[in-house]
C-alpha cells in the first residue's frame, strides 16, 4: 500500500468511526420526558427488599436521584458504591436517592448482602423499564438517572455509569 492509499484508507476509517459514534449518540440520547412523567413515577408503589410496600409519592417536595439499576449490569453494580456516597454525604442537604431495581427480588436481596446501601430500593422489575421510558430512556438501557428538584422538574438525566463527582456537578450551584 502506498502513501496515498494509506492517507485515503485512514481518512475513509476515521470518518466511518466518527459517523458511528454519532449514530450511537444519536439513538441513545434520553429523548423528551412524557409530559406527565414525574406525576406516573410518583404514584407508583414498588416492594422493597425486605417486602414491604414502598410508595414513592413519599419522595415528592424534595429534591430526588432516582436511579435504575440492576444487579446482571455491570456499570450499575460498579456505580451503587458512588450513589450510596452522594447520598450519605447530602441527605442532610435535603437530597433523597431511590434505586429502581429492574430485576427480580430475590437478585436484588442478595446483592444487596454484598453490596448494602444506605438509600431505599424500589424492586419494578422489567415494568420498570417502561417507566424509565417515559422518562426518557427509550432504549430501556441501564443504568439511567434522573434529578428531580424539590418543585418535581426534572433538572438532570443520564444513560450510563454517573460517578460521584458527576453527580456533584448536577447538584452544585454554578456560580
Amino acid at each position: 500500500m502506498n502513501r496515498r492509499q494509506f492517507i485515503t484508507a485512514a481518512a475513509v476509517g476515521s470518518a466511518a468511526a466518527l459517523a458511528g459514534a454519532a449514530l450511537a449518540w444519536w439513538r441513545l440520547r434520553p429523548a423528551p420526558p412524557a409530559s406527565d412523567a414525574v406525576a406516573q413515577l410518583l404514584n407508583q408503589t414498588f416492594e422493597t427488599p425486605e417486602g414491604s410496600a414502598l410508595a414513592l409519592r413519599q419522595f415528592a417536595g424534595r429534591p430526588l436521584l432516582v436511579n435504575f439499576w440492576a444487579t446482571w449490569c455491570p456499570p450499575c453494580v460498579k456505580e451503587m458504591p458512588e450513589l450510596d456516597r452522594f447520598f450519605r454525604t447530602h441527605r442532610n442537604q435535603g437530597w433523597q436517592v431511590l434505586g429502581v431495581a429492574i430485576d427480580r427480588p430475590d437478585a436484588v436481596r442478595d446483592f444487596l448482602v454484598r453490596v448494602p446501601v444506605s438509600f431505599p430500593i424500589a424492586i419494578a422489575g422489567f415494568a420498570g423499564t417502561e417507566l424509565g421510558k417515559t422518562l426518557g430512556n427509550t432504549t430501556g438501557a441501564l443504568p439511567f438517572t434522573v434529578a428531580l428538584n424539590a418543585a418535581g422538574e426534572i433538572t438532570h438525566r443520564k444513560l450510563g455509569e454517573t460517578s460521584y463527582d458527576e453527580l456533584l456537578e448536577w447538584v452544585t450551584p454554578r456560580a
